[in-house]
């Protein structure tokens, strides 16, 4: 059936037809049947996830006990629903081995036990084709010493996970653009560096053997996809070109970085490069000139891994690489300018990277949420207002030694304790205020020990807000509690200020095109600023600029090899782009 027919179905028919999405909770369907007509799959999809996110919490634990165990009593009796007898023998669960099968009732056991419903997994996976049981039965063991809130929410996501890919399944619907996304992520995260590799760790630093292998795969690519240039520049940066209808044409700049932080995750970054790839792949099959140019950017550096400078390949398009970063070395001795000669890089090229912001109309920006926002409100797709400015700093108090056991609770000059201290004000303080974020990521009592009263502590502090004046202000509060906490305790400080981002609210008509966009792929339109920094800062300072976020999975986690998206909404991602670019083509008049 299609939606168009389920949208024309009677009430009866309609609920029949959506039976089965739900394990043995038709109350779902009931929900949402006379929200009719479904403007799209998307829309149906979130509809039902916020029919059960507003469903009283018994209702939506008798959903979870209504699924059954993985490889249980019910699959050997075979009393599953045709939904989960095809899924569980898609996942091989029904070939288990003796030792896969007693550790798969041996972990339902413990499972049931400590959370009360059973494990739930979508295992089709996040692109539909199946998890296999290695990596089921490593994501049951991961989750069974989660908080049970956490679990709770998490097998509530899986439960619209599963009901995803059965409405597909009913429509028709294969996430064609999404799988080629998906897969791009896969095989580029092939490549890692040494050391990493026999640890299954991905791990791209800038200009390193598997940095360079990644070079040469997105160059394979972007010609394949039908680019018109593609070139890797002085920096490092893959750069396609896709002209438009004239060679003068302006040009919309797009992309993200493919380097990663150590032990990461394959999607940070990358899916701002894969998802225009694929979309000027389709136009160029479909033999389409858009009156303006698609550049898209593999950044070459943005997390700064391997030397101490950040955004190199953003920041040598508005011409701020400066450089005494050649003489930094990494952990190894070598420093960037002889890396760079390694990998065939001319530094004397990088001023003329710098590009004339007069040529271009924007820059535009898909990445990975990296956070938990969209995935706990169900929604797929979300639109950044701000990218947060921050301040880091690194700082010291010191105090004074003394034994543990000698010196009274009133006579202390105890370091440790004035940072406890302050860190639980940045919390407090941070909190008070929406939007603001604050962060003790460090602390360190040099040559500390049991029976000594702490005489120093080091600690870092990262404040963020999504406005500048937000973020000085919350500066200014924290730095003057540090003063008052030191002054009150006898003791002194240093306060180091190592780095200051400016925040990048989005241009109100760029972020206007990707509501717009939201709203034609069907799915909800939701605002949030990004706590993460981007490349869309860089290039903020000379040119309009907008991001898209796209949900992550296992909780929003990035940084971590558990990042993941599905096919799915990367699919989504593609087609909010399309929607973009088709929006700019009607705006702009062709020559």
């Amino acid at each position: 059936m299609s939606l168009a027919l389920l949208n024309d179905a009677s009430r009866d028919e309609a609920l029949h037809w959506l039976h089965g999405l739900y394990e043995h909770s038709p109350w779902v369907a009931d929900a949402v049947v006379d929200r009719r007509p479904f403007a799209s799959a998307a829309q149906l999809k979130h509809l039902m996830a916020q029919a059960v996110r507003e469903a009283p919490r018994d209702l939506q634990l008798a959903l979870l006990r209504a699924h059954p165990e993985l490889a249980g009593r019910l699959a050997e009796r075979g009393e599953l629903t045709a939904e989960s007898t095809s899924e569980q023998l898609r996942a091989g669960l029904k070939a288990c081995s003796p030792e896969e099968l007693a550790r798969l009732r041996e972990l339902n056991a413990a499972y049931l036990a400590r959370f009360g419903w059973p494990f739930i997994v979508a295992v089709r996976g996040p692109r539909g084709t199946g998890l296999t049981r290695a990596e089921i039965i490593a994501t049951f063991e991961r989750r069974l010493d989660a908080h049970p809130d956490t679990e709770f929410g998490e097998c509530l996501r899986q439960v619209h996970r599963i009901a995803e890919l059965r409405l597909n399944d009913k429509l028709g619907v294969e996430p064609v653009l999404g799988h080629q996304v998906w897969d791009c992520a896969e095989l580029l995260a092939l490549h890692t560096d040494p050391g990493f590799d026999a640890l299954g760790q991905l791990t791209v630093t800038y200009l390193t053997p598997a940095h360079q292998a990644c070079q040469v795969q997105l160059v394979r690519w972007m010609n394949d996809c039908g680019f018109d240039e593609v070139s890797v520049d002085a920096v490092g940066n893959v750069v396609g070109v896709y002209h438009g209808s004239t060679l003068d044409a302006p040009r919309l700049l797009t992309g993200s970085h493919y380097d990663t932080v150590r032990n990461g995750g394959k999607y940070d970054g990358r899916l701002g490069i894969f998802v225009p790839m694929v979309a000027v792949r389709e136009l160029h099959q479909q033999g389409r000139r858009l009156p303006f140019a698609i550049e898209v950017v593999g950044f070459a550096e943005e997390e700064g891994q391997r030397y101490k400078a950040t955004f190199l390949g953003s920041g040598a398009l508005i011409g701020q690489f400066d450089r005494r970063w050649l003489g930094q070395r990494d952990a190894g001795g070598i420093s960037m300018a002889e890396a760079m000669a390694a990998a065939g890089l001319d530094p004397a090229g990088i001023p003329a990277l710098r590009r004339d912001p007069a040529r271009y109309l924007g820059f535009v920006e898909v990445h990975i949420e990296q956070g938990p926002v969209l995935t706990e409100l169900d929604l797929p797709l979300g639109v950044v207002t701000s990218i947060n400015g921050s301040v880091r700093f690194v700082g010291e108090v010191i105090g004074q030694a003394s034994h543990a056991g000698t010196t009274p609770m009133d006579r202390r000059r105890d370091a440790a304790t004035a940072v406890a201290e302050l860190a639980l004000y940045v919390e407090l303080r941070a909190a008070a205020q929406p939007g603001v974020v604050g962060t003790v990521g460090m602390l360190n009592v040099p040559e500390g020990s049991i029976n000594v009263v702490p005489a120093r502590c080091q600690f870092s502090l990262d404040l963020r807000a999504g406005t500048d004046d937000s973020r000085d202000a919350l500066v200014a509060d924290v730095v003057a509690a540090l003063e008052r906490i030191v002054a009150r305790r006898g003791l002194h400080h240093t306060l180091e200020e190592t780095m200051r981002a400016s925040a990048a609210p989005s241009s109100t008509a760029w972020q206007l095109r990707w509501e717009s966009a939201v709203v034609a792929t069907g799915a909800t339109v939701f605002r949030l600023p990004s706590g993460a920094g981007h490349d869309a800062m860089k290039l903020h300072e000379v040119m309009p600029q907008a991001m898209l976020f796209v949900r992550g999975g296992n909780g929003g986690i990035s940084h971590n090899p558990l990042e993941v998206i599905t096919s799915d909404d990367a699919q989504l991602g593609v087609e909010a782009f399309q929607h973009l670019v088709d929006q700019l083509a009607q705006a702009i008049p062709t020559p």
